[in-house]
């Protein structure tokens, strides 16, 4: 890799535009990075040699446009783009565009994200390489009346899904056919008013399942590394709140079987990159059952960063300037125990309503085994546009239970005036007894909550 030829454009914002920030300076590459109105005063661009704006501060007129951050790549003389995750990270199109003005997408293939985007296209690829999958549909459920003589064949909780979706939008779950008609409705009108698509997709609803995904690497040369597992299974309206390698409750036969899923997966799918192959895991059977696979950095990488020692943002980097993947499966081990935990700006006391506003001041706990990845502050605003992601606290321990007393402990030392956040509800969480025994599921925090 000739540093003096690359150039990288950073196109996100926040926590994860610093740490791509990090890993280019890390690596000897010069980047540059794009913001909103906005993001004008905030860490990524305050620290960058070379930043420049792109629009206002929705990011309908900043960070989701192409044009604009093609344009700015063009104008700094950039050869690469980084997307981060969110915004344009698995747009096909945006990777699309990119190679065709000849730049370098540091993530899969246009190809690839378009396939595994379609939850239909992605189910079917991963049945004709052995994966398994949900019981459901070969693909999109033509009309309700479909949709009710599956569900009666496989048999009942079906939930059924957006194929476009994402996020937990356009998804519904009916526990018997009088709940398929709403539900069907539904679902269609959400994935319609969200993704501009009112295709859906049924399956079986699996009840109390772990979510638990798979870190894959893979380079241009057919390399295909494992990186272990997390387990991300508790989560409020689909969206993840504390993640943990490796899962506490996985017995090892099967996740040697789910390692070989996941490569297996990459490979039907020809991927190149960092990716992440999500399972339900049904511990009551040991069964486990291929969602989906996100064709990005996940938010939650630190976590197996921690465990396997390997900086997935420099690699993801290298594997996208065609460099191979310089370690072999066997020569790598996991270490320990990591769990991150999400800091949002959000008040639990008012159903987690955003709390945007001004930070008065800000410590970062310390000591072993303790990271923070972080763009705050003192007098940073955090705006009121954007995901309310403020920090992410990653621990490691050389077992669980020591992770997650550092996690307390980081929690309790974690101070941010100022603004509200999830602070103090992410450590009574890691204090519940159900989390201390690892006894819990996707719906665990939604139950908690309700009581």
């Amino acid at each position: 890799m000739s540093e003096t030829s690359v150039k990288i454009l950073i196109a996100n914002r926040g926590e994860i535009a610093l740490r791509i920030l990090r890993a280019c300076r890390m690596l000897g590459l010069p980047s540059i990075i794009v913001f909103s109105e906005a993001d004008r005063d905030t860490l990524p661009v305050r620290l960058a040699k070379e930043a420049i704006c792109i629009g206002s501060a929705p990011a309908s007129d900043s960070y989701l446009k192409a044009d604009r951050i093609i344009a700015a790549a063009e104008l700094t003389g950039a050869t690469a783009i980084h997307p981060g995750y969110g915004f344009l990270a698995e747009n096909p199109r945006f990777a699309e565009i990119c190679s065709d003005c000849g730049l370098t997408f540091v993530g899969p293939s246009a190809e690839a994200i378009e396939l595994l985007g379609d939850k239909a296209a992605a189910k079917a690829t991963m049945q004709k390489a052995g994966v398994p999958v949900v019981p459901g549909s070969d693909g999109v459920v033509a009309s309700e009346a479909e949709a009710a003589r599956l569900a009666q064949k496989i048999g009942y909780p079906i939930i059924l899904k957006a194929v476009s979706g994402g996020g937990g939008k356009g998804m519904r779950v009916a526990a018997d056919a009088g709940q398929l008609p709403d539900a069907f409705l539904t679902a269609a009108a959400e994935a319609k008013a969200g993704f501009g698509d009112a295709s859906l997709y049924l399956e079986k609803y699996i009840v109390a399942p772990r979510h638990v995904e798979v870190q894959i690497l893979a380079d241009k040369f057919g390399n295909v590394l494992c990186l272990g597992e997390r387990d991300c299974s508790l989560q409020r309206r689909h969206q993840k709140v504390v993640e943990e390698s490796p899962c506490a409750i996985l017995p090892d036969d099967v996740r040697k079987k789910m390692y070989k899923a996941a490569c297996n997966a990459v490979q039907a799918a020809k991927y190149v990159g960092v990716g992440t192959v999500e399972f339900l895991f049904e511990p009551s059977t040991k069964n486990f059952y291929f969602m989906e696979m996100n064709t990005r950095l996940q938010v939650e990488h630190p976590v197996t960063e921690m465990v396997w020692g390997i900086d997935l943002v420099a690699a993801q980097i290298r594997v996208a300037l065609g460099e191979k993947l310089p370690w072999k499966q066997s020569e790598l081990q996991p270490r320990g125990h990591a769990i991150e935990v999400r800091v949002n700006a959000e008040d639990p006391a008012r159903d987690f309503a955003p709390c945007p506003g001004k930070v008065d001041f800000f410590h970062v706990p310390g000591g072993p085994g303790v990271r923070v990845d972080s763009h705050l502050y003192e007098g940073y605003v955090v705006p009121p546009f954007y995901d309310s992601l403020l920090a992410k606290l990653i621990v490691h321990g050389d077992n669980r239970e020591l992770a997650r007393n550092r996690a307390v402990c980081a929690l309790e030392e974690l101070t941010i005036e100022g603004v509200t956040t999830t602070a103090e509800f992410a450590r009574a969480l890691l204090e519940n007894e159900k989390f201390v025994r690892g006894d819990f599921h996707t719906g665990t925090l939604q139950e908690l909550l309700q009581q």
